[in-house]
């Protein structure tokens, strides 16, 4: 496990700090969750510089509520950008969703309604975030569990048409598809189908739990256990539909040792290697 890895990298939680700086284990990159470091100092945002003399960063959030009704929150913005100039990311992320209301946070990631409405919303609130942190971001699918009878759109013609019209990237959630899948009831194939390939520029891939909810099973994107077998086969089929693109393992709970988050992110490199990309379709 000591060569280094062209594609594949992995979340990176401040448990892991020391050993990465310790042993640099051989993984493309790494990414953390940006809220973590918003403070102007202290010992994680100091190793978190450390690590970053050795691998590129990418920085992925959880609280921009881009699909919100309330104000851009202009104060979590500004320490956005404020870490975004002290590490240079390679990339930055946040979720299609929203998560606040009445400048509460609601500490979850919720659907939108799919409509040409909420695309306007939307598309006004990432140029704005673009523009102020003079970076482009890239938007992830959520894992979802209800969905909005004033749909007008699928959701991957929705992201479609934020992407076109906002300028922003996208993040695409492989287990959040096939969670998302599940709980509705779509073709998680299709979905990868009609996705506007050439705005992919990262893939996430996590474990996922399940419950049962008046007699039926529901899928929950917990990132607290393994990639399973049928989410790797649907990452196989990702990449033939938009070929080899820079992958994360993510872990958040019950957080394994390293070297198995390593070992996770060598599989992933191994099919990305491995797996025939026929000619590449554009959209």
């Amino acid at each position: 496990m000591n060569s280094r890895l062209l594609l594949t990298g992995i979340g990176l939680r401040t448990p892991h700090f020391t050993e990465v700086l310790e042993k640099r284990p051989g993984t493309a990159w790494l990414e953390v969750h940006s809220e973590n470091f918003f403070g102007d100092g202290g010992k994680a945002l100091n190793m978190l510089e450390r690590i970053r003399q050795h691998y590129p960063v990418s920085l992925h959030g959880v609280n921009l509520s881009l699909g919100s009704a309330d104000e851009l929150n202009w104060s979590h913005l500004k320490k956005l950008r404020d870490l975004i100039d002290r590490i240079n990311p390679c990339l930055i992320s946040d979720h299609l969703c929203w998560s606040s209301i009445n400048g509460q946070y609601i500490h979850d990631l919720l659907p939108l309604p799919y409509t040409e409405e909420a695309v306007t919303h939307v598309v006004a609130r990432i140029q704005q975030v673009q523009e102020f942190l003079r970076r482009q971001i890239l938007i992830e699918n959520i894992s979802s569990y209800v969905q909005f009878t004033q749909s007008t759109l699928t959701e991957q013609d929705f992201i479609r048409e934020v992407v076109k019209k906002s300028g922003c990237g996208i993040l695409l959630d492989i287990n959040n598809i096939y969670v998302s899948s599940a709980n509705l009831g779509y073709n998680p194939e299709a979905f990868l189908q009609t996705i506007p390939v050439d705005h992919v520029q990262e893939i996430h891939l996590a474990g996922f739990s399940s419950t049962v909810i008046n007699g039926r099973e529901i899928l929950i994107d917990s990132h607290d256990r393994a990639v399973i077998p049928a989410v790797w086969d649907l990452f196989r089929l990702a990449i033939q539909y938009l070929g080899r693109k820079p992958t994360i393992i993510e872990w958040d709970s019950n957080l394994p040792a390293l070297e198995t988050l390593c070992l996770e992110a060598y599989r992933a490199e191994t099919i990305l290697r491995e797996t025939y990309v026929p000619a590449k379709r554009t959209g």
